[in-house]
């Protein structure tokens, strides 16, 4: 799985003030911990892809994280997202339901 560095802070945020420090710091050790997840930090390049994808989007009230993720997932030719939002379908990407 691919990330950033901004989602991984707006999932700290929201465990930090949702369920309290401690809950909070584990999610950052397991998140760095994992095999799994691939944590991508945001670069000059992606913040420049990333005012494109506002601008193409407009005046749909898109998050400058969302619009990293769409620049990184661009860039790395990823087209399915473990989203909540739609935003992510309306910027061409598919929200992954999983199996089942």
């Amino acid at each position: 799985m691919l990330t950033t560095n901004l989602i991984i802070a707006e999932v700290h945020r929201l465990t930090l003030f949702r369920a309290g420090f401690q809950p909070a710091l584990r999610a950052l050790e397991r998140l760095d911990a994992s095999p799994s997840v691939t944590i991508h930090f945001a670069t000059a390049d992606d913040h420049t892809a990333a005012r494109g994808w506002l601008e193409r989007l407009a005046p749909r009230p898109v998050t400058y994280t969302d619009a990293v993720s769409f620049a990184v997932m661009e860039a790395s030719r990823c087209r399915e997202v473990l989203g909540f939002d739609d935003d992510f379908a309306a910027a061409g990407f598919t929200l992954w339901r999983g199996t089942g």
